[in-house]
């Protein structure tokens, strides 16, 4: 039986960008076939690996990690931005060895933002880390990446599912994976004995280490974040409204924090049935 071929839009979202990888290994095991991949933020990082064929390699670093090692990837010195990023490419580079985006067997493009023109990047040619790490640029949180003279943030800035890269595909379907669909109340991710423990461990490990207080202390980033989030949510509408792919994947904005990261398992699970799910009602 021949395959589907795919164009997979991969959304920005933080933690919940691990869903993309439950939607990933679901077409895989359904008979279909991934050959274009667009993203942005944490949709660039697993798409990326994904066309690099070490999305396995990252997951399994991942759920052996807690949430210790992950704030020890964290580099305080940014400017421009709380985190410089240099950690977190160094062990992203660990992980995945050298790629060019050119010469991946998937055709890939990472969407970034540029903040001096105001315009919408595409990076579908060279180091396919440079491309996820100014796709990744979360505003206040990274610095923004300097890439081709540009000083580039994350892609959800003004497209945070962004379809357009797929409009010249020959594939049977474009799949459009939104992580800022509308709530649910049925999600049972949330574990407060184990964010309980969480929260200890982290207040333990910043008091360790020169962080701003004030950042860590107040409500300051998280009301930053939740305005990025529903600007986000805003636009992922618009833009899906207007270019409509065959398929979208809502995954809920409350399905996890931005950084929960440690949920990768139950996020992942929760990525493939939701994709078998909405993939069933499509063909019905």
């Amino acid at each position: 039986m021949k395959k589907k071929t795919v164009s997979l839009v991969l959304g920005s979202g933080g933690a919940r960008g691990l869903a993309h990888v439950g939607i990933i290994k679901w077409l895989e095991d359904n008979n279909y076939k991934i050959e274009s991949i667009s993203g942005c933020s944490m949709g660039a990082l697993i798409g990326g690996f994904y066309a690099a064929g070490k999305l396995d390699t990252y997951i399994d670093w991942l759920e052996k990690s807690d949430v210790i090692d992950m704030l020890k990837l964290l580099d305080f010195k940014g400017s421009g931005g709380l985190i410089a990023g240099d950690t977190l490419i160094s062990k992203m580079q660990e992980l995945t060895g050298e790629h060019m985006i050119e010469d991946l067997p998937i055709k890939f493009t990472a969407v970034a933002t540029d903040i001096d023109s105001e315009k919408e990047i595409w990076i579908n040619r060279g180091p396919l880390l440079s491309a996820i790490r100014a796709s990744i640029s979360l505003p206040l949180f990274f610095t923004p990446y300097t890439y081709g003279g540009r000083a580039l943030v994350d892609g959800g800035v003004l497209n945070p599912v962004p379809i357009a890269p797929t409009f010249h595909d020959n594939t049977d379907l474009t799949i459009a994976v939104n992580l800022g669909a509308e709530a649910s109340s049925e999600i049972l991710l949330k574990d407060r004995k184990q964010e309980s423990s969480l929260a200890m461990k982290i207040k333990e490990y910043i008091n360790g280490v020169s962080i701003p207080k004030s950042i860590i202390s107040n409500s300051m980033y998280t009301v930053a974040n939740k305005s990025f989030e529903t600007m986000q949510g805003a636009i992922a509408r618009m833009k899906l409204s207007a270019y409509p792919p065959d398929i979208e994947i809502g995954v809920p904005r409350n399905l996890c924090g931005s950084f929960d990261f440690y949920k990768s398992k139950s996020i992942i699970e929760y990525g493939y049935n939701l994709c078998e799910t909405t993939l069933k009602d499509n063909s019905d």
